[in-house]
Parts: C-alpha cells; structure tokens; sequence
C-alpha cells in the first residue's frame, strides 16, 4: 500500500475548503438576466431615450407634435426635413455653432496650457505648502458659477469685451483649469520621479523634462482633461447668456434657447433638431477618444 502523507489529507472541519465562486454565479441564464442584462438594458434605454426623442421630434410635422390622439408620440408616420431646413436656413443657428466651436477649442487651449503648468509646478517641483496650493485649486472649482458670474461680469465691462467672444473665452478657463489641474495633478503622480530625476542628471531643463519626458507619457491625462473642458465649454449657458448680447455672437445652447422661444411659443421642431445636431460634436469627440479617457481615469488614481 502507498503511504499517504497525513499533512496532504483535508477534512472539513480543517478550514481549508474554498467556498469563493468569483463570477460563476452568472452561469445561468436567469442570473445573467437580472444582475447584468436587465441592468444594462435600464441603463442603455435612459441614456439614449433623449437622442430618440430629439430625433423622432425633429422629423415630425407640426400637426403631429401635439394630436396624440391619431398619432403616437413615440413614432412618426410622416417624416419631414422642414424644422432641421428652417433651422440652418433660416436662422443663425450655423453661425451659432461656428461661435460654440471656436469658443471652447480657445477656452480648452488656454485651460490646458495653464493647467499643465499648474500640476507640473505643484505635484514635481515639491515647494513647500504645493499641497495646500493643490487644495486650494480644486475647492475653487466648487465654486458655482452662479456666483461667479457677478464679479467676473464687472471685469468684461470694464475690459471692454462685453458682447464678443473674448468675453467667453477669458472666463471660462476660470472653471475649466481648477479640475483640469487636479486631474494632471493625480496623472502626474502616476508617472515615475526617478525618469525626471535620470534626466536631471543628464542635464536636462526642466523646460526639457516637461516637454520631452512628462507630456508624452501625459497624452491619455491631457486627452481627458481635454475632453471635460471641451464638453463644459460646449454645454455652458450662464456665461454665454449673461455675456453676449446680440444674436452674431450667441452660442448653440443660449441661441436655441433665447431664438427658438418666442413668447409662449415654442418652435419644438426646431429646439429638438438644435439640440440634436449641437450634441454631435460632442458625441463625436467621445467616439474617438473614448479609450484615452478611460485609461487617462485608471491613471489618474494610481499611486
């Protein structure tokens, strides 16, 4: 007979059984069905219901907006192309996207530039008090723009830049760069201090070392600060609305608003063809970018 070593033998009263399971409880279909399916279908249907309601809303007549007696609100029996016609045709509204795209294209330039400075003055120079300063930055993006907006309107008077694009352009870094620092910040973090250090020996500048070491190990950070201050730029309406005056200089989220309402009338065809064809942009820069954005957040909170 063999011998059998006592130490190998396992009973259960020992505690050495593994009772762990990992994601084999999603082996059945019902299982899958309530924890991941039905889940994600909720989240999908929330999510993309506003584009389809946008989009259904702006090819449908007039006389069907509101007869939902003969026609139903989720579908359209007689498409039309008049609102998305009267709303680039006849309106300012290609001149209002122009006006939202140079907007934030200046707006997120100047915040990026400013931002990366920032991050890399707190987060690798190690000054004494860098992480207070770093603090102090990122509590002033809590600040609401509904506050802001009052001492900054008395500055673009007295600069004479009421009414023109400049005005955005110089205000909105001041909520563009607080997060956008904080989030270099935490990707700077992530990057090794002995590569800075190696070509410090090397006799490299710190001018060098942020140019050639730092930002392009940074591309994935800068792509998604990028992207949150394009999105804010694009989507911010205070601003744009207590700013800018005349209809030239409107941006899509004020112009629709301000010129699509009159009174009490609400031209619903055309809002929902502004707002459509305004979120593409955005969606488009998602498209692309997405996996930078993702990688860029894993990154930022890696210690």
């Amino acid at each position: 007979m063999t011998a059998q070593n006592p130490s190998a033998q396992k009973t259960p009263d020992q505690g050495t059984s593994d009772h762990s399971t990992g994601m084999s409880y999603l082996d059945s279909l019902p299982k899958r069905l309530v924890t991941v399916m039905l889940p994600l279908l909720v989240f999908v249907f929330v999510l993309l219901f506003p584009f389809y309601w946008m989009a259904i809303t702006a090819i449908k007549p007039n006389h069907q907006l509101t007869d939902y007696a003969n026609y139903s609100p989720l579908w359209v029996v007689e498409p039309t192309l008049e609102h998305i016609r009267y709303l680039l045709f006849e309106t300012s509204y290609p001149g209002w996207l122009w006006n939202t795209m140079l907007i934030s294209v200046c707006a997120t330039f100047i915040s990026l530039v400013t931002s990366v400075f920032a991050a890399y003055a707190i987060e690798r120079l190690r000054f004494h008090g860098s992480r207070w300063v770093g603090l102090g930055i990122f509590l002033a993006y809590l600040v609401p723009p509904s506050i802001l907006f009052i001492p900054l309107a008395l500055m673009v008077f007295k600069l004479g830049i009421y009414d023109t694009k400049l005005a955005l352009i110089l205000t909105y870094p001041t909520f563009l760069v607080p997060f956008s620092t904080w989030l270099l910040m935490g990707y700077f973090r992530s990057i090794p201090y002995e590569l800075e250090e190696c070509a410090l020996v090397d006799g490299a500048s710190r001018w060098q070392i942020l140019i050639q070491v730092l930002l392009p190990l940074s591309v994935p950070g800068l792509i998604s600060a990028g992207i949150f201050s394009f999105t804010l730029s694009w989507n911010e309406f205070i601003y744009a609305l207590t700013f800018i005056q005349s209809s030239e200089n409107k941006t899509v989220p004020v112009g629709v608003l301000t010129e699509l309402v009159r009174s009490d009338i609400y031209e619903w065809g055309a809002l929902m063809a502004g707002a459509l064809i305004g979120s593409l942009p955005v969606v488009i820069l998602y498209s692309f970018f997405v996996e930078h954005y993702v990688s860029s957040m894993t990154g930022a909170v890696k210690e």
